[in-house]
């Protein structure tokens, strides 16, 4: 089959041995598959992540001079089923599935290790049991978009949002975009999307924003109705409250339903981080209102800094997210296929696999585009 490897920084489209499935597994013919942030980054700076990942335990991934075939977020349809495989996967039917993978004795991450090789390719293996036929005639090319709105709908999830908040979505690339699609299917009253680029911001407006805002010329934070951004407002808020409360028999009681119903302190907005990059987790500390909830959804790849007395000072609840469940992969895919999540405004663009590498060089650089799928039968050597 035909594959594209990634080794020493350079993408290569080679023929390698066709995969064949062991017990409990599936074979598929790839029909999509999404280019995620993190395959950019692994392309050029693997070594730098192989020293974390041994740190969490997991020797096995991916090396700069090690081949290996990327690509995560994909679907297919079956090819071959291994033995002790159940009949729901017939032939040709079309599959999505998460990307992990039994190989040489262990689980390995599917497009990230070079045991488990991923599906920027003619073909890829699954796991049988994490793989979901997909439903209501979904078509690919949102079918492929299961496993970035899974992470999304993970990172929302955990952030505890309800109806009545205010969310601001720092950063509209993939990430940020999916995080706001899953937010207008909650319902969330007031979402607020912040980026540098107008063609961003546009794609968050179709993508549900209520608020669109250029971070060079407006403050995300600006206008958010109940939010306290300056400590002396906290004090007095405190203060006059307690002024009043001090009025009345039996305030205590007064004060503990007003904590119960969320009203005893500043509104609080919800704020998640989809930039990814050092200093931005610092710089949202130190704008946000008092009192806020962070939620980390961007991968900084390197090192970076943080002021411990300033997260303290406001009392801000910060989360860190990474992937999702099994349910939430699948939950994700019954999102789509029942109309109840509308991601059409993610995919910008399409490739085949001789075009994967014109299609990380612009992505790297460009802002025309959120998410470029491979489609390996395409003959497109650009998005």
């Amino acid at each position: 089959m035909k594959a594209v490897v990634c080794q020493h920084g350079n993408l290569s489209v080679e023929e390698l041995p066709d995969p064949q499935p062991a017990r409990g597994q599936l074979l598929l013919d790839v029909r999509r598959c999404g280019i995620c942030g993190s395959d950019l980054h692994a392309k050029d700076h693997a070594d730098e992540l192989t020293g974390l990942m041994d740190e969490v335990g997991y020797p096995d991934f991916m090396r700069s001079d090690t081949p290996v075939v990327l690509g995560h977020e994909f679907c297919g349809e079956v090819a071959e089923r291994g033995k002790g495989v159940r009949g729901e996967f017939k032939a040709g039917s079309p599959v999505v599935s998460f990307p992990l993978v039994r190989a040489e004795g262990g689980v390995h991450l599917t497009g990230l290790s070079p045991l488990a090789p991923g599906a920027y390719a003619e073909q890829v293996l699954v796991e049988a049991a994490m793989s979901f036929v997909i439903p209501n005639g979904l078509d690919l090319d949102t079918a492929a978009l299961t496993e970035p709105m899974a992470v999304a709908l993970h990172a929302v999830r955990r952030s505890d949002v309800g109806k009545r908040d205010t969310a601001v979505v720092i950063g509209c690339g993939p990430v940020g975009l999916a995080v706001i699609c899953h937010l207008k299917s909650l319902g969330v009253h007031k979402i607020v999307a912040s980026d540098f680029s107008a063609t961003r911001r546009g794609l968050a407006t179709r993508c549900g924003a209520h608020v669109v805002v250029d971070p060079a010329v407006d403050s995300p934070y600006a206008g958010l109705s109940g939010s306290i951004t300056e400590a002396p407002q906290l004090y007095e808020l405190g203060m006059g409250s307690m002024e009043k409360l001090r009025r009345l028999p039996g305030w205590q009681h007064l004060y503990r339903v007003a904590e119960a119903l969320g009203a005893a302190g500043p509104k609080r907005p919800v704020i998640f981080e989809c930039v990814g990059v050092p200093g931005m987790i610092d710089g949202i500390v130190s704008a946000a209102p008092l009192a806020s909830r962070v939620v980390v959804v961007g991968v900084c790849m390197g090192e970076d800094r943080l002021r411990p007395a300033m997260a303290i000072s406001k009392e801000i609840d910060m989360r860190f997210v990474f992937g999702y469940t099994p349910l939430e992969f699948r939950d994700t895919l019954y999102l789509l296929a029942d109309g109840k999540l509308d991601a059409s405004a993610l995919v910008t663009g399409t490739v085949g696999l001789t075009g994967v590498a014109t299609a990380f060089e612009q992505l790297g650089t460009a802002e025309a585009h959120a998410k470029v799928l491979v489609d390996p039968a395409s003959d497109a050597i650009s998005p």
